[in-house]
């Protein structure tokens, strides 16, 4: 383990005395994983309490993106200027994660993610009394600073008090929260906008926080796992070049940014081409296609088997593909193709986005909530990108401006994913060629022995 001073948390043993409440006898941690794995005690309820967590963070953080269309036309502006209510929050978040991981180094997981979705909900519940877009804006951007102490957190806390083997499902099921969040958030705003108008949707979705809030900290378990660290900028900035100047953590995150383009650009446009001919569909008819992120729910969760059956490779191109597909046959002006082209880019979205944070935890052996953090900003950073970039699209080139975006961001994924294909080869070839000579070197000292 790394010494608490380097601000780095890595998975630990702890000798335990018998006094202790989790001794077992004078068994040490190096025989016996203590770390949760699925059927073993509080495993369910941590899944549970993180995938609350999640359906909390995207419904507060993308809950004004379905409202994009009603927005303009109450406060009487543009689709690029009200794209920010969401690119705020998201860009607030991307700045601020990297800060508040530290903290969390400090002051326990756990302990942030609490006050941070304390925060933000509290936040949540002034969000409709905004007067005009400019406080509007302000207030989403606090928001999504107050949430920036969750994704990171989260998956420092799996890292930590989750067995490996376990890691990327208990990460496919918080990302699986992330989905349901997003989706029955604008499922709700879109009905309760239809009937009584975009405020009191915002303030439906911030009472509902609320609930998953207080029920994410009664069921998560406290961590077993965690020592504190210091708060030193000196050793924040070392752990963070070093995981900058590992290779394949820079292409996870760049992937992870790519990804997030795609489908910031796509759901925050989404809403003002099917209110437009041919669909011209009302607002609460808008909300209920985001059912499709059910999609994202089961791909997130089944990341781990498309790991096991492809590799993360494979998993990631069949991802990819699955999105690229998705765009294209969205430029129909068919509703059942545009239907599901959303479909496909909604899960392989979600399928790449839980192999690229669950490859971060898994390659980043110290430092993991500042690896997860800088993975959580790249994120973030192609969120917002893809939302204020894919609303000029639209507004450029319509719909195909959008989808031009999308595929340009696919094609980079495709590339960086072929790169490291690449040199995962170059690394096999030149191991095997080093084994093959130490092997001759052996042979010939034992001939001359002989």
């Amino acid at each position: 383990m790394p010494p608490a001073s380097s601000g780095a948390s890595a998975i630990h043993a702890v000798a335990l005395t018998p006094s202790s409440p989790d001794a077992e006898s004078t068994e040490s941690t190096t025989t016996h994983d203590s770390r949760m794995a699925p059927g073993g005690p509080g495993f369910r309820r941590m899944s549970f309490a993180l995938f609350l967590a999640g359906v909390a963070t995207f419904a507060l953080l993308y809950s004004t993106q379905a409202l994009l269309p009603l927005i303009s036309a109450d406060l009487g502006v543009g689709a690029s200027t009200a794209s920010w209510t969401v690119s705020a929050a998201t860009g607030a978040l991307a700045l601020f994660v990297l800060p508040l991981s530290a903290l969390s180094e400090r002051f326990g997981r756990r302990t942030l993610m609490t006050v941070s979705l304390t925060v933000a909900v509290a936040v949540g519940l002034l969000v409709p009394f905004a007067p005009n877009i400019g406080v509007l804006i302000a207030l989403r951007a606090v928001q999504g600073a107050a949430l920036a102490g969750l994704p990171a957190s989260a998956m420092a806390y799996l890292a930590e008090e989750v067995r490996p083997k376990a890691l990327v499902a208990a990460i496919g099921m918080f990302v699986a929260g992330n989905s349901i969040g997003g989706m029955s958030g604008r499922i709700v705003t879109g009905w309760v906008a239809q009937a009584w108008g975009w405020r009191w949707a915002l303030a439906v979705v911030g009472l509902l926080a609320v609930l998953g809030a207080l029920a994410f900290r009664a069921l998560l378990p406290a961590p077993r796992h965690f020592t504190p660290g210091t708060l030193s900028p000196k050793s924040l900035a070392r752990t963070v070049r070093s995981h900058l100047s590992n290779p394949l953590l820079c292409r996870l995150y760049a992937i992870g940014a790519l990804f997030m383009t795609v489908f910031g650009a796509v759901y925050t446009v989404i809403g003002y081409r099917l209110t437009e001919a041919p669909f011209s569909l009302p607002q609460g008819v808008i909300g209920s296609v985001f059912l499709v992120y059910l999609v994202g729910t089961a791909s997130s969760a089944a990341a781990g088997k498309l790991v096991a059956r492809l590799g993360r490779r494979g998993a990631l191109y069949l991802a990819v593909s699955t999105t690229a597909g998705g765009l294209l046959l969205s430029l129909s002006t068919s509703l059942v193709m545009v239907l599901l082209g959303l479909v496909l880019i909604t899960a392989g979205f979600f399928a790449g986005h839980a192999v690229a944070s669950s490859s971060v935890s898994r390659t980043a052996t110290t430092g993991r909530a500042q690896a997860s953090a800088l993975y959580q900003s790249a994120y973030y950073v192609g969120s917002s990108a893809g939302g204020t970039l894919g609303a000029m699209a639209f507004h450029a080139g319509g719909w195909g401006g959008t989808v031009a975006l999308g595929v340009l961001a696919v094609v980079g994924v495709v590339s960086i994913t072929l790169y490291g294909t690449r040199v995962a080869r170059v690394e096999r070839v030149t191991a095997s060629r080093k084994a093959r000579t130490a092997r001759t070197a052996r042979t010939s000292r034992t001939a001359r022995t002989a």
